[in-house]
């Protein structure tokens, strides 16, 4: 058995969906581990990570949409402001979603489905570096 530990680091241009399915996979061959399983964990604590389908953006938009709409910026009883009105909205919807991920590797690649890719999901409207840290065992 052997492990691996890396990470990608994701420049955003604010809220939305980031596809890093790509980095993900050339890291994961890079390793040269053909079985096993990869856990995917972001560090933060306003974006977030989730598996969705890669073919229609329409998925993407409608994603985004409904958690503005889940949990609007406009709410007047968040208390954690200072770090301007979508940061508490962020934490939300951060908890809602996924901080970590694990998808098994087979044939020395993750082994998603036909239209699934990993997404960082973006909750700030302001431009971030996210950091994606991932951990790779098996044989």
């Amino acid at each position: 058995m052997r492990q691996s530990q890396g990470d990608i680091s994701v420049a955003t241009r604010g809220k939305g969906l980031y596809d890093v399915t790509r980095e993900i996979r050339n890291w994961v061959s890079r390793q040269r581990i053909g079985t096993g399983l990869l856990t995917v964990f972001i560090q933060h604590t306003s974006a977030s990570l989730t598996i969705q389908e890669n073919a229609d953006p329409d998925v993407l938009r409608d994603m985004s949409e409904f958690f503005e709409r889940l949990v609007p910026e406009s709410t007047p009883w968040f208390r954690h402001t200072l770090e301007g009105p979508d940061d508490m909205p962020s934490h939300i919807r951060s908890s809602l979603t996924a901080t970590s991920i694990s998808i098994p590797v087979r044939g020395g690649a993750p082994a998603l489905g036909t239209w699934q890719a990993i997404y960082v999901f973006e909750h700030r409207r302001e431009p971030q570096r996210r950091t994606v840290v991932l951990h790779l065992i098996g044989e």
